[in-house]
């Protein structure tokens, strides 16, 4: 199986990947910041994860090249944060409105340009450590009323708040390529 873990950061989700796969088959690690890949590639190498391939997103051409070739990916989206306050109190503080519509126009273009290196019968998580619909919902909306969302279909959905369920607030969309 081939995955993407598209936002990779410094790879605590392919690092859990690799582990559920095994070490087989193939797990692509993207994220525009080199140090965090750096990161990544030592605590692979110090885990065994020998099925981990890093990508540093410097251009267009690094997803192009993957079009259609991914059985899934895995977007944790950059986000507000809102659902993590508890860790993070300081972070309330600091949030101004022009940075939540700004990480709402970078959630929907990584939506719409990481979704074509899904292949058919692929499927594809959207997630967020946010609480807003407008970062959650609505995004998985609008992107699925897009032409690259065309070609998808929601499978299910699931938020998790924290007064509620005890735990961070999350929002997973898992959806399927037709």
């Amino acid at each position: 199986m081939r995955v993407m873990d598209a936002c990779a950061g410094a790879g605590g989700k392919a690092l859990h990947l690799a582990a559920l796969m095994e070490n087989k088959g193939q797990i692509i690690a993207t994220d525009i910041y080199k140090s965090k890949l750096n990161e990544l590639k030592r605590r692979a190498r110090r885990a065994g994860a020998h099925n981990i391939e890093t990508r540093l997103i410097d251009s267009t051409k690094v997803i192009k090249k993957l079009a259609g070739k991914m059985d899934r990916l895995l977007i944790d989206a950059p986000c507000s944060g809102l659902g993590v306050l508890r860790r993070n109190p300081d972070a309330k503080w600091k949030l101004q409105p022009e940075f939540i519509d700004e990480i709402r126009a970078t959630q929907q273009d990584i939506l719409q340009r990481y979704s074509t290196v899904v292949k058919p019968d692929g499927m594809m998580v959207y997630a967020t450590c946010s609480i807003l619909a407008s970062e959650n919902e609505n995004q998985v909306q609008e992107f699925l009323k897009s032409e690259a969302g065309a070609t998808f279909e929601l499978v299910e959905e699931q938020s998790l708040l924290a007064h509620r369920d005890g735990f961070d607030g999350f929002y997973m969309a898992l959806m399927k390529k037709k």
